[in-house]
């Protein structure tokens, strides 16, 4: 839904996923989305972790599953997305992931859109990949920060999605969620102020000490930390 969750992800899925090409678009990469777009479908097989800037308008062939991590913010755009899919006489599936307390969107879009959906059961002996995640981003603050930032952009999307009776941000569970970013500590922000996380449990270790991997942005945020003081 946002382009930090794009940053945030496709970094992760690099790091995570080894054999498989990972290339990330969003509406922020103005001069380099071209070649990134062109380069993608020269691939013979890749992953492309995009905003929905790319749902419409493109063609790539042989997509093979469009993952929607989150419900898109109007009806329509879930029909493009899925049209990624499927070109040309191909077959092709499309996934959308929702909480329990947002499945009545089913119903909504197979009657918006015409579009009528299967539920798939959930898979099982997956791979826990979170405590991975959560070491890279104590290894280097630029995964840490990107990870704040996603998850940020996250809340306020989905406060501003369009079906908002049925995505309420008042029940959404922000400590499931933050581990689900694999956060090492709850961002301070209007929509969490006075709120208490029982089910969430900050990491130990102060997160001011955490260092950019790389040097010379770790030498600028030192400079900044002795200025402060």
């Amino acid at each position: 839904s946002t382009c930090a969750c794009v940053e945030y992800y496709g970094k992760a899925l690099e790091s995570l996923i080894k054999q498989v090409k990972i290339m990330s678009i969003h509406g922020k990469m103005k001069h380099k989305r071209n070649k990134i777009f062109t380069e993608f479908r020269k691939l013979p097989g890749g992953i492309l972790v995009c905003t929905d800037v790319m749902a419409r308008g493109i063609d790539i062939p042989e997509v093979h599953w469009v993952l929607q991590y989150d419900p898109p913010s109007s009806a329509s755009a879930f029909v493009h997305r899925c049209g990624r899919t499927a070109r040309i006489g191909n077959v092709g599936s499309a996934l959308v992931f929702l909480l329990p307390m947002e499945e009545s969107y089913i119903n909504f879009l197979s009657i918006n859109q015409k579009c009528p959906m299967q539920e798939m059961k959930p898979q099982t002996n997956v791979l826990d990949l979170l405590p991975k995640l959560k070491s890279m981003a104590l290894a280097d603050r630029a995964v840490f920060e990107k990870g704040m930032k996603a998850f940020v952009s996250y809340v306020q999307a989905y406060a501003k999605h369009e079906c908002n009776l049925i995505f309420r941000i008042k029940d959404l569970d922000f400590a499931s969620l933050a581990r689900g970013f694999a956060l090492l500590r709850m961002p301070k922000m209007p929509e969490l102020r006075g709120k208490r996380f029982p089910d969430f449990t900050p990491v130990t270790v102060n997160t001011d000490t955490i260092s950019f991997k790389d040097k010379n942005r770790e030498k600028q945020r030192q400079k900044k930390l002795e200025e402060q003081r």
